[in-house]
């Protein structure tokens, strides 16, 4: 447990208070959409080039200036996934390579890393959380795919994962494969895992929960077998406790996006702007320094982020 309990959740982030933040999305008490999450099947996508999108510029539009009005980002990030966005023991402050990426937006916006709202939310609210206009943007290791893309808009990849197996070490559990049946085996609700493992369970029998960390703390008290998740989220874990690792090869290729509301283009095309420069300058890059910070010791022989594509 001593693993779970270095990032479980400390009560500093602000709750999901159903206000408009400023995001393209509907302001409160103007009839905000009832949300539908549907997360896709492998083999979905069915949209051509899902991680393409709005080329950017620097203009304000309708969602930039509410942003600006507000003096504020509000964003939603996770605060219990190591090295992406969780509370560090010693500090007791939120950081993580997510964060970093959501400072640098707030610096663009608003001239100020710090002047950003973070509100923690589970993988399962992350799409209500943009439609219902409670944040801004959502950067929490969130897939883009063309089943989340009819619901919310995305950002440019900005990192590259794979859905794999994290299981304990001498489990006898092989991969994403027959090694599975009977096992149980968690994902967290509403994410490409979930969605997996619902189109292949291997015999498996499937154990969902509001976030991830939740799946690492159900393995450690032995109440499930396995976890398929991200292999990026999934190395963080298996750093946090090591008498798990992660077992066979990644069965999927997925892109990680900032997401944001679907009617905030002007936003997608200024994230959009950001992250040109987040990736600019190679090896001493804002992209490859946080990834040096955070994720090298995990995921090693990265060498630069994935190319963006644009479809306009």
């Amino acid at each position: 447990m001593a693993g779970a309990c270095a990032v479980t959740a400390v009560a500093v982030l602000l709750p999901l208070a159903h206000g408009a933040p400023g995001t393209g999305g509907p302001p409160a008490g103007q009839g905000a959409r009832v949300p539908v999450v549907s997360p896709a099947l492998p083999g979905a996508d069915t949209c051509r080039d899902p991680e393409a999108s709005l080329r950017p510029n620097g203009l304000d539009g309708a969602a930039i200036q509410r942003i600006k009005a507000a003096g504020k980002l509000v964003a939603g990030v996770d605060q219990n996934s190591f090295r992406w966005g969780y509370r560090d023991p010693a500090t007791g402050q939120l950081t993580g390579f997510d964060i970093d990426l959501v400072r640098a937006i707030a610096k663009d916006l608003l001239g100020d890393p710090d002047a950003v709202i973070y509100r923690a939310i589970p993988t399962s609210q992350r799409i209500p959380a943009l439609k219902e206009g409670r944040v801004d943007i959502v950067v929490r290791t969130m897939t883009i795919n063309c089943k989340r893309l009819e619901e919310v808009a995305f950002s440019t990849a900005y990192f590259e994962a794979g859905q794999q197996v994290l299981a304990p070490r001498k489990s006898g559990i092989t991969g994403y494969d027959a090694s599975l049946k009977g096992r149980r085996i968690c994902t967290a609700a509403g994410s490409t895992a979930e969605a997996a493992l619902k189109n292949e369970s291997y015999g498996s029998v499937p154990v969902s929960v509001p976030n991830q960390l939740d799946c690492l703390v159900r393995l450690q008290l032995g109440e499930v077998d396995g976890i398929v998740t991200d292999n990026a989220l999934a190395a963080g874990q298996a750093a946090q406790d090591p008498s798990v690792e992660l077992v066979g090869t990644p069965f999927t290729k997925e892109f990680y996006g900032v997401a944001m509301n679907k009617d905030a283009s002007d936003l997608v095309r200024r994230v959009n702007k950001v992250l040109e420069n987040y990736r600019a300058g190679g090896g001493s890059s804002p992209w490859m320094t946080s990834y040096e910070r955070h994720l090298k010791d995990d995921l090693r022989g990265i060498g630069a982020p994935p190319a963006p594509k644009y479809r306009d």
